[in-house]
């Protein structure tokens, strides 16, 4: 990972693509969000969404496994450790289409800006859009992610 200096604005990050089977959507429904439209076909046809869709959080999680995953790559790839701290969160989470079974959702993370911390020196602040779009281009998830970045140390 970079220090908060090297990080530039606009800069994306992609980070990976994932197919939405029937099989996996049910069984995080089971686990975590047992609504009958992420249980079964002929659950979802009594609904508006008319077939089986993924949890928002299910959608939600999957862009955080990638995020994880790619943190890790970059950080071996150049041979340093995460340079990042802890979230102070998100905004505008939006589940803007379903993910059906069958979908293909390609996640994206972009730089929006980064800002120093007073209270904190030895951090920056980051902000992301981060975002999910299906196999036809159609954007289906997003949210602005918060991450502190170390900066790079004095001396």
């Amino acid at each position: 990972m970079t220090w908060f200096e090297d990080m530039e604005i606009g800069e994306r990050r992609d980070l990976g693509s994932h197919h939405f089977t029937p099989d996996e959507i049910i069984r995080f429904a089971r686990a975590f969000d047992p609504q009958p439209f992420h249980l079964s076909d002929e659950g979802a046809s009594q609904t508006h969404f008319g077939r089986l869709c993924a949890s928002g959080w299910h959608t939600a999680s999957v862009w955080m496994k990638l995020m994880v995953a790619h943190i890790k790559a970059e950080c071996e790839r150049l041979g340093t450790p995460s340079r990042l701290g802890p979230s102070p969160g998100f905004t505008d989470l939006k589940w803007i289409k379903p993910v059906f079974a069958g979908d293909t959702i390609t996640y994206t993370s972009t730089l929006l800006e980064k800002r120093p911390m007073k209270t904190r020196p030895q951090w920056g602040l980051a902000v992301h859009a981060n975002e999910g779009v299906n196999q036809d281009g159609v954007l289906v998830f997003s949210f602005t992610g918060k991450v502190l970045v170390a900066r790079r140390p004095a001396g």
